[in-house]
């Protein structure tokens, strides 16, 4: 289960070059001063700009908007006649050509020159037009095209001696300082929500139940606030202790096996601890439901003390709180204050007796341990990334993430260009590059890997004789469906 988007902790960059800005309206294109090897690698804003008057400048050019129509490549389909679309082979040339010569040449070869409309070549990085932009003029697709270069020109180049599903497999067996990146789709078979889906996800059930904006539930200031809003609804979230996904157990097997160097995972179920996924080897990127803390006094306590009030949907006070209000003396007041916030006071506020300032001690409200938005991550996820895994590893494996919450999603790129990374997902994505893609249910997928590396991964919820079915999708991309055979997944639902 992905948590909230947090952004909170330092940024993890590659020391690079910053790249050029290009001004699409010139009639010489700036002189790219960057090799292609350092453009991949940059994380400098490698911006396309237009001269245009102010009342160009309208809502949707936005760097957010933006964002939103970059993430909806996620679903892009490349054409079959070339017409409106790039065709996909036509699009793998475009984006060869924009690493060989660099940002600012390749805009010269194409806008510049008259070759290609920005509305096209936009379709080259698997950018679609949206419709509220169909009839614009192609000017102000400028911005959202520098945006798309410099997505493409950050993301990590493919290792093209690592292609099929025998290339992952032979990977795992040889590999002994293993990275594992999970999200949401390694617990979703348990029947925990992810939050982001858009027909079964947290967020769209928030949604559906009149919340603008579902991320306010995760919100730290609203939690202090109001918690019973938080304690209402994380009925929905709350894990089962007692079990674990196939995918999970791969995860301990590959700990047992003396492979895992470290498991990050942006899930707050705490599953991989039920798993047994030692604390030496597990960075729980945004915390968890393993404890919960004392707004007010920090006051600990295991997390699982919590869950039978969030299914009485009834905040949980402090018991050290009350205790120390139980010990205070008759008719003692103490200073209002709010659960771990500090209310902003306003003109005429004082703390007189008198106008309430001071009233009943109230005990703090416990919250759990999950990275709320306004809290920072963990120390350790930038300490062990840093200091210790990005000279060790030797293999990636990400597992059940779109990948789109950072800093978690910049890992790929923070971590040696050179080590392999294979990506398991019920879906594909295309902001990163990695070695191999095995597309399917990832209990399925990690199975049949197991199988072919001779490893004996047997869990409850998957048959004895698992038959898979492997099929690529795009060679070119080192893409690959693993999926159940009809039979078997018809049988088994």
């Amino acid at each position: 289960m992905a948590a909230p988007s947090y952004s909170s902790g330092p940024v993890m960059v590659q020391e690079s070059a910053p790249a050029p800005v290009v001004d699409l309206t010139s009639s010489e294109a700036v002189a790219d001063s960057s090799n292609a090897g350092t453009m991949a690698k940059s994380t400098a804003s490698a911006s396309v700009t237009s001269k245009r008057d102010d009342e160009d400048d309208d809502n949707w050019e936005s760097a957010s908007l933006y964002e939103e129509i970059l993430d909806e490549a996620e679903a892009f389909e490349y054409s079959a006649d070339g017409k409106d679309r790039c065709t996909a082979e036509e699009a793998r040339a475009l984006r060869k050509r924009l690493r060989e010569v660099g940002a600012s040449q390749f805009i010269l070869d194409t806008i510049t020159l008259g070759r290609m409309t920005a509305r096209r070549l936009l379709t080259a990085f698997g950018v679609p037009v949206p419709v509220f932009m169909e009839d614009v003029p192609d000017v102000r697709f400028y911005k959202l095209l520098g945006m798309a270069i410099n997505r493409e020109l950050n993301k990590r180049i493919r290792l093209d001696n690592y292609k099929t599903i025998d290339d992952a497999v032979r990977l795992l067996q040889t590999r002994k300082n293993i990275v594992v990146i999970t999200g949401a789709g390694i617990s979703t078979s348990l029947g925990i929500p992810d939050f982001r889906s858009k027909k079964s996800g947290f967020y769209t059930k928030l949604r559906e139940m009149g919340f603008e904006e579902p991320e306010s539930v995760f919100d730290l200031q609203n939690f202090d606030e109001d918690p019973t809003i938080f304690y209402r609804l994380a009925g929905d979230i709350l894990p089962d202790l007692n079990r674990w996904s196939p995918t999970h157990q791969f995860i301990r097997m590959l700990q047992d096996m003396g492979k895992l160097l470290t498991c990050y995972t942006q899930n707050i179920d705490n599953v991989e601890e039920s798993v047994g996924i030692s604390k030496d080897n597990l960075i729980q990127c945004h915390g968890s439901w393993a404890t919960a803390t004392c707004r007010k006094c920090k006051y600990r306590i295991p997390g699982d003390q919590l869950f039978p009030h969030v299914k009485a949907k009834t905040p949980a006070e402090c018991r050290q709180c009350l205790e120390e209000i139980a010990t205070q003396k008759p008719g003692m007041k103490r200073k209002r204050s709010s659960n771990g916030s500090k209310k902003r006071r306003g003109p005429g506020d004082d703390d007189s007796d008198s106008d309430g300032a001071y009233d009943i001690p109230q005990p703090g409200i416990m919250k759990p341990d999950i990275t709320f938005f306004g809290e920072p991550l963990p120390d350790d996820f930038f300490r062990r990334l840093k200091e210790n895994d990005r000279n060790k590893v030797d293999l990636v494996i990400v597992i059940g993430t779109s990948m789109k919450v950072a800093p978690v999603s910049e890992i790929p790129n923070f971590l040696p260009s050179d080590v392999p990374q294979m990506y398991i997902s019920l879906d594909p994505i295309h902001h990163i590059n990695f070695d191999i893609n095995l597309l399917g249910e990832c209990d399925t997928v990690v199975a049949e890997l197991a199988r072919r590396a001779g490893w004996d991964l047997k869990h409850d919820m998957l048959p004895n004789h698992l038959l898979v079915d492997v099929a690529p999708v795009d060679e070119v991309d080192h893409t690959y469906s693993v999926k159940r055979q009809r039979a078997e997944a018809l049988s088994s639902a």
